[in-house]
């Protein structure tokens, strides 16, 4: 089954962290990466720029609308995604539990894809 780890960071926090220790976690995250592509759990990912790079489409009165970000009002952001391969929820939270960002202040959403064919 494939399930998504969506990653959630505070973007304020991020950039308040030390440089040193953002390099480190970033190359934490490559370690990660490298180790769940030799397992095979390992399919795709991202790191996502900013929120205020984003647009937002939505329809509205008949029109699409596109909008400049940042939209949520929350308090961490999507940063980056993950989508792994495992044989149970139990074993992404496994996985999941290893991201880098965690120890930092980071939020993991660990959310199974639905099969489309």
């Amino acid at each position: 089954m494939q399930y998504m780890l969506i990653c959630c960071f505070d973007e304020t926090r991020w950039h308040a962290l030390p440089a040193a220790e953002r390099d480190q976690i970033m190359r934490d995250y490559g370690d990660f990466i490298q180790t769940h592509i030799n397992s095979g759990h390992y399919l795709a990912g991202g790191k996502l720029h900013d929120s205020p790079t984003a647009v937002r489409v939505q329809h509205q009165q008949g029109k699409a609308q596109i909008l400049d970000g940042p939209f949520a009002e929350t308090k961490e952001q999507i940063g980056g995604y993950h989508i792994i391969e495992c044989a149970d929820q139990a074993e992404a939270v496994t996985i999941a539990q290893r991201i880098p960002t965690l120890p930092a202040g980071g939020v993991v959403e660990v959310r199974p894809l639905v099969e489309t064919h």
